[in-house]
């Protein structure tokens, strides 16, 4: 059986998220005080406790979320006594999520992934006023339908809006100016989309709105220690594997901008005889999706203290 490790990206979060793991295993527990002394903050408070809005914030949910996949992989490997190359040919993650990917193999320490994404959300969150920028997920349309929609509703509006996120067959999610998304739900609609709804999202991710956090990351990446993952990262950019350091940091860049690949990479990963994915971390979407994509891959979310037994009894 071949097996591959996938992190969840925002959206994911919940108050609540990580506290019976750390109440549960010590080894959960280091990871959340490790976060909260690499941030000099109490992360770890807030996604225990909330509020919900400050923990929905960019710079908070983003390195929570990576926080809490970390926790779930640390606990696995101390219960089973193993490390993650013995069980996984390769990680991946929807963007944030390939940080959490990323320092699962070993390519970046937790404390560097934790305030990377505190940066990366700050500077995700600067980039666009709030309410200049939308995000849209058109239900029913394919890559190419939803590329052309959103080509067309930049046109004819003069604004940025373009594919953000290709996350599975028949859900495409648009970012960019407003007013372009808006046309672009209205165009959708007139194609033949099932259904468009505007995402709860504070900032347009994934388009050249976002240049000025693409441009923050670039200078903080060049001074960040990035080694050769343990196991090859399936890139949300290109949709496949890569190992090189330098390559991983020019990916990472480009990430912010460019749209996160997810479909294209759970089927790379199947042509490459995986036939088993964990999601690792909170919530279970990245699972939803793979069954989306392609019913053979199984596919199973890893998060909560009833969620460790049956993982370590499948990768056992």
């Amino acid at each position: 059986m071949i097996r591959a490790f996938v992190f969840p990206g925002q959206g994911s979060q919940a108050v609540g998220m990580g506290r019976a793991l750390a109440e549960a295993f010590p080894a959960a527990k280091h990871v959340f005080e490790e976060v909260d002394d690499a941030l000099k903050q109490k992360l770890s408070k807030l996604m225990f406790e909330g509020p919900e809005g400050d923990l929905t914030l960019t710079e908070n949910a983003q390195p929570a979320l990576m926080a809490v996949s970390q926790a779930v992989l640390r606990v696995l490997e101390t219960e089973g006594k193993w490390t993650l190359a013995a069980k996984a040919r390769f990680v991946a993650g929807h963007s944030l999520g390939e940080y959490s990917a990323l320092a699962a193999a070993g390519a970046l320490s937790l404390q560097d992934a934790a305030r990377l994404l505190k940066l990366r959300g700050q500077a995700m969150q600067k980039a666009v006023p709030v309410g200049i920028g939308a995000m849209a997920a058109l239900l029913g349309l394919d890559l190419p339908a939803a590329q052309e929609i959103a080509a067309a509703a930049a046109e004819e509006t003069g604004k940025v809006c373009s594919a953000a996120n290709d996350n599975a067959p028949g859900q495409v999610v648009v970012s960019g100016h407003k007013e372009a998304v808006e046309r672009a739900i209205a165009l959708a609609a007139e194609k033949g989309a099932k259904r468009s709804v505007l995402l709860p999202v504070s900032a347009p991710f994934h388009c050249a709105l976002m240049q000025p956090a693409a441009d923050a990351m670039a200078e903080a990446l060049e001074k960040a220690t990035l080694k050769v993952p343990a196991v090859p990262v399936i890139a949300n950019v290109t949709a496949q594997p890569v190992s090189d350091p330098d390559q991983i940091r020019k990916l990472l860049v480009e990430q912010v901008t460019a749209t996160v690949r997810w479909r294209e990479g759970v089927e790379t990963m199947k042509k490459e005889g995986v036939t088993r994915l964990f999601e690792l971390g909170a919530g279970k979407v990245l699972a939803g999706l793979t069954k989306r994509i392609d019913r053979e891959i199984e596919a199973s979310s890893v998060g909560a203290p009833e969620d460790i037994e049956a993982a370590l009894k499948a990768l056992s």
